[in-house]
């Protein structure tokens, strides 16, 4: 009898086990499985996101060479003020780029839908501390910067201005198309040195907001590469 209820308990032990085995390499498998969806869609996002970031490079240099020919802008006006030789056929061009102002362009997709996700998809801390310091206070103070800091409305605050002094000076076809301008400028002291205020202005502001482009592109080509070497793994 002791026999049998040994046998008995050996049985019951073993079918345990076998059912423990069982539930545990099941919840393991689950698990390995949820794991692997997650770095699945991880690696989608990131790679998003980093496609993203492509494109935004391309506004962001875009807009730095635009800036860039504002401030030669102001360098030909300056020196067409101080009756200095300049090209003629340059005029229009710089006249529109002088005060020409830009908006900042962002791709969000990837961004926005590892927020509806969850950012803790991303599971490299680092990484994903960096990306959200991107999205949430780079591009928004790059936004603002563009276009809602004051200063920084070229086209609101000093065209016209601008125009009022020069324009009496522009010449026009029959067509009343403009075809150059008057030199030297008729240019009273007052409107002279408004005219090189503005033109002060404009380069200061423009510099400034340049030195801001050119952090984020660094910081962006950097992130990238993470993003990169994150992928790999």
């Amino acid at each position: 009898m002791t026999g049998k209820k040994i046998i008995s308990w050996k049985k019951y032990t073993i079918e345990f086990l076998s059912i423990f085995i069982a539930v545990i390499s099941a919840f393991a498998l689950n698990n390995w499985n949820e794991n692997r969806n997650n770095r699945n869609a991880e690696s989608k996002i990131l790679l998003e996101i980093s496609n993203g970031f492509e494109k935004d490079l391309e506004d962001i240099r875009s807009n730095v060479v635009g800036h860039q020919t504002g401030m030669k802008a102001a360098n030909y006006f300056r020196e067409l003020i101080a009756n200095k030789p300049v090209s003629k056929d340059s005029l229009m061009f710089h006249y529109f780029n002088l005060t020409r102002d830009f908006i900042s362009i962002q791709n969000t997709s990837g961004y926005e839908t590892l927020k509806s996700k969850g950012l803790e998809l991303i599971h490299n801390d680092s990484l994903r501390t960096k990306i959200i310091s991107v999205y949430e206070y780079d591009y928004n103070t790059l936004r603002k910067l563009e276009e809602e800091y004051y200063e920084q409305q070229f086209q609101e605050n000093y065209f016209k201005e601008i125009n009022k002094s020069i324009s009496q000076n522009l010449q026009f076809n029959e067509d009343k198309m403009i075809t150059g301008i008057s030199i030297p400028l008729k240019l009273n002291q007052r409107e002279e040195k408004i005219l090189l205020t503005f033109l002060w202005k404009i380069q200061t502001n423009r510099n400034f907001i340049l030195q801001y482009y050119s952090e984020i592109e660094s910081k962006i080509e950097k992130l990238r590469m993470e993003i990169e070497n994150e992928l790999k793994r």
